[in-house]
């Protein structure tokens, strides 16, 4: 088909008929009203809001059970050595719940809870293995340093936490009349501490 011509006349707005309607006209006009519909974001429910929280808690305790996996249980692992201030430490004589605390210089959450270990420390029972940390010159220049007073057994070559079954640092055993009562892997609150030297004192 050949195309036509222009007529002349078709240039005359006046001759456009009124009632003609561009379609393209239609598209132009409703962008706007669908952009709200574009930014609208759904609201999360309550129901959805529990699940996610749920996964998240199990996840985390799926990995402190696996970090704890190879952990000592029941009758606590013989523990009678040197500590570095001197006096020689022996788990077996104690007559009240003792925190045997197995941490290492080089172990950002260990330095995170040092403190809440001092605290500890002061008030209960409170015995730590400084780990595969160097000699105990290095171990007291660290606490020191970081003005720490509690009690160190030093484990240079990781023989103590080997026998008491610690894969990863920090871990915490709560033990009394010679049985382990609690693990904590990980970082643990003074509270959290508290709670089960408390409980291991009445059980």
């Amino acid at each position: 088909m050949a195309n036509r011509p222009p007529d002349p006349d078709d240039d005359d707005p006046d001759d456009d008929d009124p009632g003609d309607h561009d379609p393209g006209d239609d598209l132009v006009e409703e962008v706007p009203d669908a952009k709200p519909a574009a930014d609208a974001k759904p609201k999360r429910s309550w129901k959805r809001i529990a699940i996610e929280v749920g996964v998240i808690a199990l996840i985390f305790l799926g990995v402190r059970a696996w970090q704890s996996r190879d952990a000592a249980s029941g009758p606590a692992p013989a523990l009678r050595q040197a500590t570095l201030a001197g006096p020689t430490f022996d788990l077996a004589a104690a007559d009240s719940p003792v925190l045997v605390h197995f941490w290492a210089t080089w172990c950002g959450v260990c330095q995170a809870e040092e403190g809440t270990i001092d605290g500890l420390a002061e008030d209960h029972r409170v015995i730590t293995i400084a780990s595969q940390s160097g000699t105990p010159e290095s171990v007291q220049r660290y606490l020191t340093s970081h003005e720490l007073g509690f009690d160190v057994i030093n484990d240079p070559a990781g023989r103590l936490a080997h026998a008491w079954g610690v894969r990863a640092f920090p871990s915490s055993f709560v033990v009394a009349d010679g049985q382990i009562r609690h693990v904590e892997v990980g970082y643990t609150t003074s509270a959290g501490f508290r709670a089960r030297l408390w409980l291991a004192s009445i059980l």
